[in-house]
């Protein structure tokens, strides 16, 4: 347990100020790391971050800002005192530990996508209310929160921003799923089948249960959890949570051979054609960068590590109202935004200098 700006501080200490404690479940999985970057990043008013994980993890050093610390087991007594925790390890995980949680009064953000179907629970992504202009209101005890699927966020945000530009008619998306979604296991077992494909060896397949190594894939092998049409159910179900008035999208979702990062090839026929310069117009903002040329078209090295959905735009040669989108973003990166944007709007239903 640690600071990240400064020392360990007593919770009575923090009477009238605007500090909190926040703990970390799955503080080793590339979700978790990516949450305790992005509280650093935007200066989360948190006065002491504790790293839990699984056994495996214990005594595991990370950085925490310009400090390092231990992982520590994930026991009761380690919500005490709390105010946010987020949940970032597989849901097996969440489901067995949050309840401890919240019984100690900590507020809940889920990234694993386990307490999605829990009584009060809500899907949110921050980015999504603020460009439809309505925060969800601040809650005295509020329920836990899941954060919306990445891919979600970023075909909702499109959908909306290109409703500024006239009316969608059709929204067609086919979404390139990444091996980190399934987290390091995913990344290894890409990993070792690429190496065993090229040395002619078996290859793993405890995670897909398919090859994923130099393949494309529209469905897992039967043993596979979760599987990808579940997936693509979830992104589907976050969509319409977070943007009901938005344009219903049909979705493809395609496990690619990639280690990192979400692709999009977006397909969008409108009522009315829409000059190009109009449409690149209209998307570009707050969390979107429009490509200048032919030379800046997005892909998943150059998203690596950006918190933007990157874009590109083609017409489509057979239809003048159709327009390609091509997007490629950071899907840890998003989620972990996600997250701490969510905790930052609910800061205001923790009073200040609060005292478990």
């Amino acid at each position: 347990m640690t600071s990240l700006s400064k020392p360990a501080t007593s919770h009575a200490d923090l009477h009238g100020t605007n500090l909190y404690r926040v703990a970390i479940v799955g503080a080793a999985t590339l979700k978790g790391k990516e949450v305790a970057e992005i509280l650093k990043d935007r200066n989360f008013p948190a006065v002491d971050v504790r790293l839990l994980d699984d056994d495996e993890s214990l005594g595991r050093l990370e950085a925490l800002g310009d400090e390092m610390s231990f992982i520590q087991s994930i026991r009761t007594e380690q919500f005490e005192r709390v105010d946010f925790t987020f949940f970032a390890s597989d849901p097996q995980s969440t489901r067995g530990t949050w309840k401890a949680a919240r019984d100690l009064g900590n507020t809940i953000v889920d990234l694993s996508f386990a307490l999605e179907d829990e009584p009060g629970a809500s899907v949110r992504s921050p980015w999504i209310e603020r460009e439809s202009g309505q925060p969800v209101p601040p809650e005295l005890q509020p329920a836990p929160v899941v954060t919306a699927h990445p891919a979600a966020t970023v075909l909702a945000l499109l959908a909306v921003r290109s409703s500024t530009a006239g009316k969608v008619q059709r929204f067609v998306a086919t979404v390139f799923e990444p091996a980190s979604e399934h987290g390091q296991k995913g990344m290894d077992e890409l990993h070792e089948q690429t190496v065993n494909l090229l040395s002619f060896q078996e290859l793993p397949k405890n995670v897909f249960d398919a090859q994923v190594a130099f393949n494309m894939l529209a469905r897992y092998g039967a043993r596979s959890a979760p599987a990808l049409d579940s997936v693509s159910q979830r992104i589907l179900k976050h969509y319409k949570l977070v943007a009901p008035a938005a344009v219903e999208p049909s979705l493809l979702l395609v496990q690619a051979p990639i280690f990192h990062g979400h692709a999009f090839s977006v397909y969008l026929e409108m009522e009315k054609p829409v000059a190009l310069g109009d449409f690149a117009q209209a998307l570009a903002g707050d969390h979107i960068v429009v490509a200048r040329g032919a030379e800046d078209v997005p892909n998943n090295v150059s998203a690596a590590g950006q918190g933007d959905i990157l874009v590109s735009l083609a017409r489509d040669a057979n239809h003048e109202n159709g327009v390609w989108l091509w997007a490629a973003t950071d899907n840890l990166r998003i989620s972990a935004l996600t997250a701490v944007e969510c905790a930052e709007t609910m800061t205001a239903s923790r009073p200040r200098g609060q005292i478990q």
